[in-house]
């Protein structure tokens, strides 16, 4: 009998395609508002969408953040790999090996002012519609950022968010 051996495929950047953060906020349960980021990918890695999203996984796995799972709380976890820093009128997101970064409206840098943190969702569903450079109108997102489809494949984190010191 002879078996084929399982390899396991190196993480490739290039997998994740066009990654994409979004930053907003929204009226939370305690009246005042939430700093949002979503973070996704268009689909369009070589392998397609199935690949993106496999690849968003591993990179998501690799940096402590469980895909459907709990909430993870950056602020009670010091040394989570993930970080948000916020400099320049734009959100800076880190995750070993790669930085996304996108302009935050003033109502966002308000309200992350305000709380010192964002809530983050970081999905593995493709979202090909959200091209960056175009707008998004608060309909799609709230269609997109909301769908049950999304929210379950991603993962939530609440990040401090950072400055620098000058």
């Amino acid at each position: 009998m002879t078996s084929t051996p399982s390899t396991t495929r190196p993480f490739r950047v290039a997998d994740l395609g066009t990654l994409v953060v979004l930053a907003w906020s929204g009226e939370a349960p305690d009246g005042s508002d939430m700093p949002y980021l979503l973070a996704y990918s268009l689909g369009d890695a070589e392998g397609g969408p199935r690949a993106t999203a496999a690849a968003i996984e591993a990179l998501l796995e690799n940096n402590g953040l469980p895909v459907g799972g709990d909430l993870v709380d950056g602020t009670a976890r010091p040394s989570l790999p993930v970080t948000l820093l916020v400099e320049a009128g734009q959100a800076v997101l880190t995750l070993a090996p790669l930085n996304a970064q996108c302009p935050a409206p003033p109502e966002w840098l308000a309200a992350v002012g305000e709380r010192g943190y964002a809530y983050l969702v970081f999905t593995t569903r493709p979202w090909p519609e959200a091209e960056p450079g175009r707008p998004v109108t608060p309909e799609a997102l709230k269609e997109f950022g909301g769908a049950e489809e999304t929210l379950t494949a991603a993962a939530h984190v609440v990040l401090p968010a950072r400055r620098l010191r000058g």
